[in-house]
């Protein structure tokens, strides 16, 4: 979403959620608010995301809907505020043992309540069953009863907590008093697994995040002394010790080492390191010790930007999502009428029906119907998903980007830095007209000298001596042809065969395999710099991996000459390729490519640089190693954290495995409520089974959804 310069986006950790529509009420009241363009909430993580206007309406005031709501909200300012919905689930503090002792408690009452309401019933101490039921139903029931009465008042009648009310308190005017115990019993039991496997999920995640370095070694005047990362300034000098993490991103100026990238990466294999590398925050040096300059505040940081990322991905939902939020919007009010409708209809119309038997009935299925399940376990599959690429150095953005992934059936590339390493070297030198090798080097060295291409870097490295600045004058680059330079007062061109024919200068066509920078010097041609590149070690296994996960098309973009694109794109066995684009024509050549793809959808994978435009216009943009390039993770909709294209096809097996797991539980919960509803409706469930069922699926449905996370 493209945000309006006037629109803020605040976001808050909300605590006291206790199942999956708490997040759909929070949403539907805070969006009612005037001046609130969008509002999104993770159940899975507590945390509230909203856009709006700051000139209609104010933070606080946000803050207070949501408090009016039943919830609180936790901030440095009020981590401490008391929960008065019972637990603070949104912090993630759950104790599992804690929650178990009153259940214990209630399992002894029901079990003495069972053992004795016989033979007490017809005696004149029949008072002693309700002696243990109440005290049970009161014990395990509270929560429920006193969300129900409140959400009530609110105004907020139809979720789980009346559903459960309602059945239960039928429960027990008919006389049913185990089951009215057993059905509030498992519902939370069923609670606090759910809340238990959240939990398992959020703190998953946490782990992810755990690679936020705490301190750093900061040296000052010769002295070493332990600081914030935040409080340290670019150019400053720090020193990491073997077993740190690297606290900022940074330039090494001594030491070499190898550092573990595998919290950032998910590759196992340590990287050698050595002075003049850039090193990235959340690293582990693992050797030698690092002397670094830091080249980027911590805010500014990669870790710094992938640690908002993972934390904010659910905010962009899936169309599954939100149709699971609006489908239990309105599935709860309709379950209530038609139960409604089971107690109150046939007594009056089938012969020998009797209102006991046929509120028992409605009581099944009110409890059979609870959407808690699908409520949480859908969000949660998706979750499970991003954590789960995000283990494998893949940051998706959102879930509404896995469910696009599974529908992509074009993969296009760019070439430099995403099939080949863009690590590029001069291979050989032409000269013409008089013009010596040494000389045509020095040329172009001087002409490129600004330049910040990978192309302009390798004739720098060649050339190898330092270039003056005053040598070089009237520097212009010519966006998808090269440079034009005064270089000590002769007119130099530098680039590709496009820039010739366009100064109608005449030349060799360079038709050799490899990137050709042309010269020429007063409109007189003076040769070619050959420059080689080599194809990435994973490439050829990323597109045989693609087509086996069913992709039908993998597309080359490049500026480079059809030459070079052909020669690479028979050697990785891509479909087709297009070649000498400018930017503007890798950008034509995807809206072509969607424009012809109807409801399939088109990737785009670059290095995140100079493709920024393409990355945006694709269903979905992928930066291929772009965990240091601020542009990549601006823009792309999903960042792979190194420079592997095998990883394109991983992050497609990943959407495609949580997209399996959302229909699975979809399908599950469907078919078994459906099922017991059935059963309930002729009389074959009870209430003992319903309750089970419901839990059952709930659960289920929740322990399935965290296998993406493996």
């Amino acid at each position: 979403m493209t945000q309006t310069p006037s629109l803020k986006t605040q976001q808050m950790q909300v605590g006291g959620m206790d199942c999956g529509s708490c997040a759909a009420k929070i949403e539907a009241g805070v969006q009612k608010i005037p001046g609130i363009s969008e509002t999104s909430v993770s159940f899975a993580t507590g945390r509230l995301s909203v856009t709006y206007d700051p000139k209609q309406v104010s933070d606080r005031e946000i803050h207070d809907r949501v408090i009016s709501l039943g919830y609180t909200v936790i901030s440095p300012e009020s981590h401490g505020e008391a929960n008065d919905r019972g637990h603070n689930h949104g912090s993630g503090d759950f104790n599992l043992k804690e929650e178990l002792l009153p259940v214990l408690g209630v399992v002894v009452l029901l079990v003495l309540g069972i053992i004795f309401e016989k033979p007490l019933h017809d005696t004149p101490y029949s008072i002693g069953e309700y002696a243990a039921f109440i005290p049970a139903y009161l014990i395990s029931g509270w929560t429920v009863l006193k969300a129900a009465g409140r959400n009530i008042l609110r105004g907020q009648v139809f979720d789980e907590n009346f559903l459960m009310t309602i059945a239960t308190l039928g429960a027990l005017a008919i006389h049913q008093l185990p089951e009215a115990v057993a059905v509030m019993l498992f519902f939370r039991v069923g609670e606090l697994f759910q809340e238990y496997s959240v939990g398992r999920s959020r703190r998953s995640i946490k782990s992810l995040l755990e690679i936020r370095p705490d301190t750093a070694n900061l040296k000052v005047n010769g002295t070493v002394k332990e600081v914030s990362p935040e409080t340290i300034n670019v150019g400053d000098i720090i020193l990491v010790k073997p077993g740190e993490k690297i606290p900022l991103d940074g330039e090494i100026l001594e030491g070499n080492s190898q550092i573990d990238t595998s919290a950032l990466t998910g590759e196992s294999v340590p990287r050698t390191v050595k002075v003049g590398e850039i090193v990235l925050a959340g690293t582990i040096n693992q050797s030698g010790v690092l002397t670094i300059r830091v080249t980027k505040r911590f805010g500014e940081s990669s870790i710094a930007k992938i640690l908002d990322l993972v934390e904010n991905a659910t905010s962009k939902k899936a169309e599954t999502e939100k149709f699971i939020t609006q489908f239990a919007r309105y599935y709860t009010p309709v379950v209530v009428f038609l139960s409604l409708a089971v107690a109150l209809l046939p007594p009056l119309f089938v012969p020998g029906a009797t209102h006991t038997e046929w509120v028992y009935r409605a009581l099944i299925l009110l409890v059979i119907s609870c959407p808690c399940g699908l409520v949480i376990s859908i969000p949660l599959g998706y979750f499970g998903g991003i954590g789960g690429a995000a283990k494998r150095g893949i940051l998706v953005k959102g879930s509404a980007f896995l469910d696009t992934l599974t529908a992509v059936k074009t993969v296009v590339f760019d070439k430099t830095g995403t099939l080949t390493k863009g690590v590029f070297k001069v291979a050989r030198i032409v000269t013409k007209n008089d013009f010596s090798e040494s000389e045509l080097l020095k040329i172009a060295a001087k002409a490129e000298s600004h330049s910040n291409h990978p192309v302009a870097q390798s004739i720098r490295e060649a050339y190898g001596q330092p270039i003056d600045d005053a040598d070089v004058t009237d520097y212009e680059e010519i966006a998808g042809h090269g440079i034009r330079a005064k270089v000590n007062n002769q007119v130099v061109l530098a680039g590709n065969d496009r820039l010739l024919k366009r100064e109608n200068i005449d030349h060799d066509n360079g038709n050799v395999e490899g990137t050709v920078v042309h010269l020429a010097v007063d409109g007189r041609y003076a040769g070619y710099i050959l420059i080689a590149d080599e194809i990435k070690d994973d490439a050829i296994k990323a597109i045989q991996n693609l087509k086996s996960l069913g992709i039908e098309q993998t597309i080359m973009l490049t500026g480079d000459n059809r030459i070079v694109a052909k020669s690479i794109a028979e050697r990785l066995g891509l479909d087709s390729y297009m070649a000498e684009l400018l930017p503007e024509g890798k950008v034509e050549a995807i809206e072509k490519l969607l424009s012809r793809s109807g409801k399939n959808k088109v990737a785009f994978v670059g290095d995140g640089i100079n493709d920024a435009p393409v990355i945006a216009r694709a269903d979905v943009g992928m930066a291929m190693g772009g965990l240091g390039s601020d542009a990549a993770i601006e823009t792309a909709d999903v960042v792979i954290m190194t420079d592997a294209p095998s990883k394109v096809a991983e992050a497609i097996q990943v959407a495609k495995k949580t997209r399996q797991i959302v229909v699975q539980n979809i399908v599950l919960a469907m078919a078994i409520k459906g099922l017991f509803i059935a059963l309930g409706a002729i009389g074959i469930a009870t209430l003992w089974e319903a309750v089970f069922a419901d839990v059952g699926v709930a659960l289920l449905a929740i322990f399935n959804a965290t296998r993406v996370l493996k």
